[in-house]
């Protein structure tokens, strides 16, 4: 094996892992979910080798190497009037975002069972709205800082991926088919979290702790923002997820819009 460079004068190069799969990709349960939320054919995940140690104060670096590696960019797609299409033109830049990822169990969505959004059997409290018909209080929460419930959740756990994850969920796509119970919404989160995060177990404390970095990323090219999308859009997105030790990073990502409705 080549030795390793300096931290801040090394590259990274990458290699596809396609016989990695995702249970919730796969699993038909979650897939009708996914469906029913607009999201079918535009969530996606894939898995990629590296050749370097990862730090996360090198984050940019990394996500600049990854962009342009060839092996990277022969998997990439971007989406155009709803048709996935190769990326055309180089990237130049990134934009990162370290996102928080310390959380172990669902203890996060306590509050949501107790603050007035759902009703004692899990329905979710419907309410009105000026600008969107058929509203509830979930999504009123999730969306706009003077809800009365917005802040349940505190800011440091809005910040956390498990949470962030959770609002793609429930916002779901162009034509989301909204839940009318809390618990699908609960279930996908934990088993795509799950899937995503690497975790380890403290061999003298016994406590789990999350090993992964996730960072948010947008890309560039001569023209301006191109992945994963080339204007600002809530639910379009992407994490690059690394586990440091097996040396393997997730590209997890979702373009908004009228997702597929058959499997």
């Amino acid at each position: 094996m080549a030795e390793e460079k300096c931290p801040f004068e090394q590259s990274f190069s990458f290699r596809p892992l396609p016989n990695k799969t995702f249970f919730f990709l796969q699993d038909k349960e979650v897939s009708t979910l996914i469906m029913k939320w607009s999201m079918q054919g535009r969530i996606s995940a894939q898995s990629f080798s590296f050749d370097q140690s990862f730090h996360a104060y090198n984050c940019e670096q990394f996500a600049l190497d990854f962009f342009k590696d060839p092996e990277v960019v022969s998997c990439l797609k971007k989406m155009e009037a709803g048709v996935q299409v190769p990326l055309d033109k180089p990237v130049v830049s990134v934009h990162v975002e370290v996102v928080a990822c310390t959380k172990v169990s669902m203890e996060l969505f306590d509050p949501i069972f107790s603050c007035g959004i759902l009703r004692p059997n899990g329905h979710i409290v419907k309410c009105l709205h000026e600008v969107y018909s058929d509203y509830d209080e979930l999504r009123q929460m999730l969306r706009e800082e003077d809800s009365e419930h917005y802040s349940a959740v505190g800011g440091e756990e809005r910040g956390e991926f498990l949470f962030r994850l959770f609002k793609h969920l429930c916002l779901g796509g162009e034509l989301c088919q909204y839940e009318d119970t809390i618990q699908p919404y609960i279930n996908t989160t934990k088993q795509v979290y799950k899937a995503l995060i690497s975790v380890q177990r403290d061999p003298d404390t016994k406590r789990v702790s999350v090993v992964s970095t996730v960072i948010k990323v947008r890309a560039y090219d001569k023209s301006g923002r191109c992945f994963p999308g080339t204007r600002e859009e809530e639910q379009t997105f992407a994490y690059l997820i690394v586990d440091p030790y097996k040396r393997h990073v997730t590209l997890f990502c979702h373009f908004y819009g009228v997702g597929n409705f058959t499997q």
